[in-house]
């Protein structure tokens, strides 16, 4: 997984609105960056709708919020609009972004062995370095955690 410090790994990807979207274009802003594994999932759901109740706050921090997974640009398209969601949802359906921050992982449920996305979250600094990783993430109360990083470590 991508450690602490480093340059996070820059990407490209299809976004929601038909858009693309590159790492890059947010120098010299926060990025709260989270992988989730799948639209519409209760889990995912909870997690999504968590970041649009907090995404006010996490704007006046100078912070911008992608979720990136696996869907395509459609089931983002369809999630967004459901669940009002403001913020950009990036399609990864080669995986490759997962596998470069490191959450793309061998995942087992039922006895059954499949690769995944791990729930995971990485601040990004104004500088483009990883200043926080969240892996393996449970859900509630996660986003407060999040949010209360930014203020008290990135707003010094």
């Amino acid at each position: 997984m991508t450690a602490i410090g480093q340059a996070a790994p820059p990407f490209t990807l299809q976004a929601s609105d038909n858009q693309t979207i590159s790492l890059s274009q947010f120098h010299g802003k926060n990025v709260v960056l989270y992988f989730y594994p799948k639209d519409m999932t209760p889990g995912c759901t909870t997690e999504a709708c968590d970041f649009r109740d907090f995404h006010p706050k996490f704007s006046e921090l100078d912070t911008v919020v992608l979720g990136i997974s696996p869907d395509t640009v459609k089931s983002h398209d369809k999630f967004i609009a459901k669940h009002e969601l403001p913020f950009t949802l990036l399609a990864d359906p080669d995986h490759e972004v997962a596998e470069a921050y490191g959450v793309w992982v061998l995942k087992k449920m039922y006895g059954r062995e499949y690769m995944g996305v791990e729930r995971s979250t990485f601040v990004i600094d104004k500088e483009g370095n990883i200043a926080k990783v969240w892996p393996k993430v449970k859900v509630k109360g996660h986003v407060q955690e999040v949010l209360q990083f930014v203020e008290e470590e990135l707003q010094k």
